[in-house]
């Protein structure tokens, strides 16, 4: 009739694949993701969980590297692993303690070690440069006679030289301070509180050989991080696609005209 006005709805382009919820590859692919990100979340969380144990430190013998009550993560190794300039952690029941120890291996079995010259520690005759001493320090704080390491064991230093129970407390030990390398049950990668990150390459050491190498604390961090994104961004994909083919739908519905 002249008087009446109709109003058709446009359909929608599309056909099968869309929808209120978004196309069903979408979905698809967003249900991929959720999936993909819940295995490299979890799996991330496993591998660290195998390979890292978490540690408080109670005292400030390696400030400032690590401070007193400080949370650090250390990965567990054989103590044939370590080398010179690791900060490991170790029991020993002779430093009348059997709580984990944490110290920096200054000299390794058959390296001679004594301090100071010229206000540096000196190893095999070589002089150490160690940035990680506390800021305006000497060295020289703390007098160590010449020393050789015994194969099999290690010489350990706190980074705070001057209040560190650490091997020059120990000189008059049988092992003369030296702790063997089967006590060692972890190196230290980073400090997670306060959030200090990885620990600085000790770089003065290798002009005695190489360091040990990182480890994989930087890839499982990566994998946990990209594991949230895709499980975030997937569960996010239908309530997004919901509102916009909400949107496209009051928009198709268009007025033709009155006839």
């Amino acid at each position: 009739m002249g008087g009446e006005s109709t109003t058709r709805t446009a359909p929608r382009s599309g056909g099968t694949n869309t929808g209120p919820v978004g196309s069903r590859t979408g979905q698809r692919l967003s249900g991929l993701a959720v999936a993909l990100g819940l295995v490299l979340f979890l799996g991330g969380f496993a591998w660290g969980a195998v390979v890292y144990r978490p540690y408080t430190v109670p005292t400030s013998s390696m400030a400032p590297t690590i401070g007193a009550g400080d949370r650090v993560l250390a990965e567990r190794i054989d103590g044939s692993e370590v080398r010179r300039g690791d900060v490991v952690v170790f029991t020993d029941k002779t430093w009348v303690t059997n709580a984990p120890v944490v110290k920096r291996v200054v000299a390794v079995g058959g390296d001679t070690v004594s301090c100071c010259t010229d206000g540096k520690l000196t190893v095999n005759g070589k002089q150490i440069d160690e940035p990680y001493l506390p800021e305006g320090t000497a060295a020289e704080w703390k007098n160590i006679p010449t020393v050789t390491v015994p194969e099999g064991r290690l010489f350990l230093l706190g980074d705070e030289r001057q209040g560190s129970l650490d091997s020059s407390a120990h000189l008059t030990d049988a092992a003369s301070g030296t702790v063997a390398r089967s006590a060692v049950t972890a190196r230290v990668d980073a400090v997670v509180w306060p959030m200090n990150g990885m620990l600085k390459k000790p770089t003065g050491f290798e002009k005695l050989g190489a360091l040990s190498s990182p480890g994989p604390l930087r890839t499982i961090m990566i994998l946990i991080v990209a594991g949230a994104v895709l499980v975030l961004g997937g569960g996010a994909y239908g309530p997004i696609a919901k509102r916009m083919g909400g949107r496209r739908s009051r928009t198709d519905a268009e007025p033709v005209g009155a006839r």
